[in-house]
C-alpha cells in the first residue's frame, strides 16, 4: 500500500510523525509532503522511515496570486508518488488537495481532523464540508469531532474514528524537582498551572482572550493564592507565531494578579517539558476550544487535572474518574475546584492514575496506527468497518479494578 500524506508544518505536527514511523513499521510505504527541509520537527520526520518531499501544500491565503503555481506543484507531486491513498491532516491542506485534484480525483483521500476549530463556525465548516467529493472521507480525532460531522449530515460510511498518538513512554510520575530547581520555586510549594503554546485572540472569530484563555488561569490563580499562601502559579510556553506583544501583556498580567508567584517562564523543549510535569501538583486547562490536547501529558504524568466542558476534553477527563470539569470563561469556578483538588489531594491523585491508565492505552502510538492501516484497508478494499477505542467503556472496567 502506498500512502501520500501532507502536513502543512515542518516545525511541529509530531503526532504525524509517529503515525508514520508506525505505518512504515507495518509494511505501509509512506510519502510524505512537507513545506520546508529545514524545521524542529524535521529530525522526527527523517527518523519516521517515510520518503520526505518537501513541497508545501498549504492553500496559499496570504499570497492568493502563487495559487497556480501551488495547484501546480501539488498536481506534479501527486503524479510523482501516485498513490492508493492521500491522507492529509490540516483544513489548509485539505482544501489545497480537493481544489488541486477536483472533487472528482479517482484516489480516496482521507482527511484526519486534528481538532473542532473550523466545525463551531458555520462559514468554515461549509466550506470544507461542501468542497468534498465521492472519494472524500474523515478520520474524527475524538468523539466531539465525529458528533459534529454526524449533525452536518456527512454519511456514516464516510466517518472514521481513531485518536492522534501521545508519546506515552517519555512521561514519568516521578518528581525529579527539575521545575522547581530551575525557577527557584520553594520544594514544599504547591504548584498549579500548565503548559501550553500561547495564541492571541482572532478578532474575526470573536475572541476577546487567547486560545487558550491564560487569562482566565492567571485570574483563577491568584484567587487561590489569597486562600492559601503556598501556592504557585507556572504557565510554560511561547507564543504561536512571530508577534509577543500578547505574550507581554500576560506577563504584565501574572506579574500585577500573582506578585511574583505566577510565572511564564516561555517555551520549553520536548525533554525539558517530560521533567517539568512531575512537579506539577494541579494541572488546568480551560481553552476555547480544544480536541483532546493540554490534559494529556499531565495524566501521563500522574498529576490531577481540571479541564474545560469543550471539544474532546470530557473523553479523556471524565468527571468523577480521572479528573474534573469546570465550564471555560468561569475562573471563579475554576478556583474552587482547584482548592477542591488540594483539600482532597489524595482521592484525585487517585483520579489521575486512572486517567494516566486511560491515556496510556488511548493515546498509544501502536494501537492508533493499527486503526489508521485498518481504515485505509476498509476505505481501499471493503469489508468490516474497523471497531472504535471507546474512553468510558474503558473507565468503567478499570473502576471495578480500583475500587
Amino acid at each position: 500500500m502506498r500512502v501520500l500524506q501532507v502536513v502543512k508544518t515542518s516545525e511541529g505536527a509530531l503526532w504525524a510523525a509517529r503515525q508514520v514511523a508506525k505505518l512504515v513499521r507495518q509494511g505501509v510505504e509512506v510519502h510524505v509532503a512537507l513545506p520546508s527541509s529545514s524545521g524542529a520537527a524535521i529530525p522526527a520526520w527523517q527518523e519516521s522511515g517515510g520518503v520526505l518531499h518537501f513541497v508545501d501544500c498549504s492553500l496559499p491565503i496570504r499570497k492568493p496570486g502563487t495559487m497556480w503555481k501551488s495547484i501546480s506543484e501539488v498536481r506534479r507531486l501527486v503524479r510523482e508518488v501516485q498513490p492508493e491513498m492521500i491522507h492529509s491532516h490540516f483544513v489548509s491542506t485539505t482544501l489545497m488537495l480537493r481544489w488541486a485534484l477536483g472533487r472528482n480525483h479517482d484516489i480516496p483521500r482521507v482527511f484526519q481532523v486534528p481538532g473542532p476549530l473550523h466545525l463551531e463556525h458555520w462559514n468554515s465548516r461549509w466550506a470544507e464540508i461542501s468542497s468534498a467529493g465521492k472519494n472524500d472521507y474523515w478520520i474524527a480525532s475524538s468523539r466531539c469531532i465525529m458528533r459534529l460531522y454526524e449533525h452536518s449530515n456527512v454519511p456514516p460510511a464516510k466517518r472514521f474514528m481513531s485518536y492522534y498518538s501521545a508519546d506515552t513512554d517519555r512521561f514519568s510520575t516521578r518528581r525529579e524537582n527539575y521545575l522547581r530547581d530551575r525557577l527557584n520555586i520553594p520544594r514544599n510549594a504547591v504548584v498549579v498551572g500548565n503548559i501550553n503554546l500561547i495564541y492571541p485572540p482572532k478578532w474575526y472569530l470573536g475572541q476577546a482572550v487567547g486560545l487558550k484563555c491564560h487569562e482566565d488561569v492567571i485570574e483563577a490563580i491568584s484567587r487561590v493564592q489569597r486562600v492559601r499562601d503556598d501556592v504557585w502559579g507556572v504557565l510554560i510556553g511561547g507564543t504561536f507565531g512571530k508577534s509577543r506583544e500578547y505574550e507581554e501583556k500576560l506577563r504584565r498580567l501574572a506579574q500585577d494578579k500573582g506578585a511574583g508567584k505566577i510565572l511564564m517562564p516561555g517555551k520549553f523543549n520536548a525533554a525539558e517539558v517530560g521533567l517539568s510535569w512531575p512537579d506539577f501538583d494541579c494541572a488546568v486547562h480551560v481553552p476555547l476550544s480544544e480536541n483532546c490536547g493540554g490534559v494529556v501529558e499531565p495524566l501521563l504524568s500522574g498529576v490531577p487535572t481540571i479541564a474545560g466542558e469543550v471539544g474532546g476534553l470530557p473523553e479523556v477527563v471524565q468527571p468523577g474518574k480521572t479528573g474534573m470539569l469546570v465550564p471555560i470563561r468561569r475562573p471563579d469556578l475554576l478556583a474552587k475546584t482547584v482548592l477542591d483538588v488540594l483539600d482532597n489531594y489524595g482521592e484525585y491523585k487517585r483520579m489521575a492514575n486512572l486517567g494516566r491508565e486511560l491515556v496510556s492505552v488511548m493515546f498509544d502510538a501502536e494501537r492508533c496506527a493499527d486503526e489508521v492501516s485498518s481504515i485505509y484497508r476498509h476505505i481501499l478494499c471493503g469489508g468490516e468497518r474497523p471497531p472504535e477505542f471507546q474512553p468510558q467503556d474503558f473507565t468503567q472496567e478499570r473502576e471495578v479494578i480500583v475500587h
